[in-house]
């Protein structure tokens, strides 16, 4: 896998020496290191709140060489570390399901990878029988085929978090008219704050989906001067 810079990456922290956190990154065999400006923004006070060894973190490349990565964990974005897990998340429940389904699973996922991303083949196989036939048995890709359009058929739901104010004294009568349209997918938190949830077919569809509903409102918002406010890094 060719790893680029800006790239985002799933990581293992394998250690923390003196400023440096050394990772392995996921479907590599480069290492990767974060110098702790790098870690967050601002103090640290811990730095087992961000790494610690074995743990599992997304990061963005900052340079990219042939023998090691420099990264940063403070650059990814919410909606960037979301995705990379999702991605993870169901490239893992893929080899679990074939692993239990053939025997050659190692040398298999190998073939499938050396032609496809994982993640873009399984949402391929989703719609496509004969492309599992490639890798598979007949019987085997039936079985696989069953189970990942099951699977797609379960709905992704998401949280987004925002806060509306207003010092005006028909606000509270402004934001309920605001939010009315979205009365069954928004809760109100307390202190002015709200989240809204969604659930759609897959995780993009739901972001899609949400930034919409979050920019109508902010939009409406402004307009009539309230203040708005998303909780959720962009």
């Amino acid at each position: 896998m060719e790893i680029k810079e800006s790239d985002i990456v799933l990581c293992t922290v394998k250690k923390v020496e003196g400023t440096t956190v050394f990772v392995d990154i996921s479907n590599s065999k480069i290492p990767g290191t974060i110098s702790f400006p790098e870690i967050a923004a601002g103090r640290i006070r811990n730095i087992r709140d961000y790494v610690s060894p074995n743990k599992k973190i997304v990061c963005k490349v900052l340079k990219s060489g042939k023998d090691h990565l420099e990264l940063t964990l403070r650059r990814v974005t919410a909606k960037e570390r979301e995705s990379v897990l999702e991605k993870n998340k169901k490239e893992s429940t893929f080899k679990k399901l074939i692993s239990s389904i053939t025997k050659s699973s190692e040398e298999v996922l190998e073939k499938i990878s050396s032609v496809y991303d994982l993640s873009d083949f399984i949402e391929e196989a989703k719609e496509s029988l004969s492309l599992l036939s490639k890798y598979f048995s007949s019987s085997e890709a039936q079985k696989i085929h069953k189970i990942l359009s099951e699977k797609s058929e379960k709905a992704k739901t998401i949280k987004k978090t925002f806060s509306l104010k207003s010092t005006s004294s028909s606000g509270l009568s402004e934001i309920k008219s605001l939010l009315s349209p979205y009365n069954s997918q928004i809760s109100y938190l307390g202190s002015s704050n709200f989240s809204l949830t969604l659930s759609a077919p897959n995780y993009k569809d739901a972001e899609a989906q949400a930034l919409s509903i979050l920019e109508n409102i902010e939009k409406k918002a402004k307009a009539k001067s309230l203040k708005f406010e998303s909780k959720d890094k962009k």
